[in-house]
């Protein structure tokens, strides 16, 4: 097996959703020179998800840049029947997010940045607002922070002092 196919192969089981795409401008001698900076989130859809900032001075390459930093960033997002185990609220800088467990049928309600990461991570239902600043990067950053503060239900279980039985019937 070549390192094609391992790439197309890779390239099937990743989800990868673009964010944000901005372009900035340096006013040289010639004129205005254009820069392309890209917020990709990357995901499975079994738990596995991760996000990437990628910039260069063309736009597949900053989407390329930042799709490879997402999958070599990858955290595990407990999932547990299709919503997360517990409410959760992650902080990074000004913005706040808050993300609740829902009920199946509920869907993502959520903005643009947490819906592309619940839906790359494989969730499908989950209440989230978020508060305070909107920029697309610090709310994902929000977003992975609140993550890492989720408890897998074996983990909440041990805690408690309890089995996994006596958690969820």
């Amino acid at each position: 097996m070549d390192r094609r196919d391992r790439d197309d192969r890779s390239r099937d089981i990743y989800i990868e959703k673009l964010v944000k795409l901005n372009r900035t401008a340096k006013v040289v001698k010639g004129g205005r020179r254009f820069s392309f900076s890209a917020l990709t989130v990357v995901g499975d859809r079994t738990g596995n998800v991760g996000y990437g900032f990628g910039k260069a001075n063309d736009v597949t390459e900053a989407i390329r840049k930042s799709i490879e930093k997402a999958k070599r960033s990858m955290v595990k997002l407990p999932v547990k029947n299709g919503t997360i185990p517990h409410d959760v609220v992650g902080e990074y800088k000004a913005s706040r997010v808050i993300m609740k467990p829902a009920c199946p049928g509920s869907g993502i309600i959520a903005g643009g940045a947490v819906r592309a990461i619940m839906e790359a991570g494989g969730v499908t239902d989950i209440l989230a607002k978020t508060v305070g600043s909107r920029t697309a990067i610090n709310v994902v950053r929000a977003v992975f922070d609140g993550i890492e503060g989720i408890m897998d239900a074996r983990a909440v279980a041990h805690v408690r002092g309890k089995t996994l039985k006596d958690m969820w019937g």
